[in-house]
């Protein structure tokens, strides 16, 4: 199973938001360039990188920033936020993502998945962020009413090659994952899916590995990295590693 510690940028710091609310904002560090070359140090191979300020839209500023992640660090990177036109998706690309990962678009311009999954395919994600298994959109500010599930299986029939999928109830909480709706949008999308929100023990981590055989190929760890309450080149070798 895949560990992909998370950075969140947000005016050039790295910061984690507390169930996607901008106003329960706290900052782990000014240099998000040494947090992510600290976590290629422990053995991550891959980054799950989402710009916040794209997401709320106030800005791309943060894309030379990802470009330096990416060289710095030589991992491929996952990139989402404020992806909501192809000239996005290749911005990001360009900047040395390994694959894009599209949110919003994929409930309001699925036309946009479509074409970014032709013209790049096996680089798009897409990103399924719900409150009670319905998803929210624009940085998770709106609520759109649409069913979790369905929303993943429609993204994959357009050409996802995965799922990114957060519960946003659970996100920075540490209280754990939300098995149940993992489960069941897993199920939904027949591709790979990478779970986030709440995962914040290696028994979280255990139970997400349980879901492997149902298509969770990974977890995506944020907040629990920064308070230690995981230590990453531990779960990496544990649960990537085989050791």
């Amino acid at each position: 199973m895949l560990i992909i510690p998370a950075i969140d940028l947000r005016g050039g710091r790295c910061v984690r938001l507390l169930q996607g609310d901008p106003t329960r904002e706290k900052t782990y560090s000014a240099d998000p360039v040494a947090t992510a070359a600290a976590f290629a140090g422990v053995g991550a191979s891959r980054l799950h990188v989402v710009d916040l300020d794209a997401a709320l839209g106030t800005g791309s500023g943060n894309r030379p920033l990802i470009a330096r992640i990416a060289a710095a660090t030589g991992l491929p990177l996952q990139v989402g936020g404020g992806l909501r036109r192809l000239a996005d998706v290749e911005a990001v690309l360009a900047a040395g993502a390994a694959w894009a990962v599209l949110g919003t678009a994929a409930v309001e311009d699925p036309d946009l998945v479509r074409a970014a999954a032709a013209r790049f395919p096996g680089r798009i994600l897409v990103g399924v962020d719900a409150r009670n298994g319905r998803v929210a959109v624009r940085g998770w500010q709106l609520e759109t009413g649409r069913d979790a599930a369905e929303v993943a299986a429609a993204a994959a029939a357009l050409g996802a090659s995965g799922i990114v999928h957060t519960d946003i109830a659970s996100d920075g909480m540490l209280g754990g994952p939300n098995v149940a709706e993992l489960t069941r949008v897993a199920a939904a999308a027949r591709v790979p899916v990478l779970a986030s929100g709440g995962i914040a023990t290696v028994a979280h981590l255990e139970a997400v590995a349980g879901l492997e055989s149902r298509g969770v190929g990974g977890a995506i760890l944020g907040r629990a990295l920064y308070e230690g309450t995981v230590d990453l080149g531990a779960v990496i070798r544990r649960f990537q590693g085989g050791a």
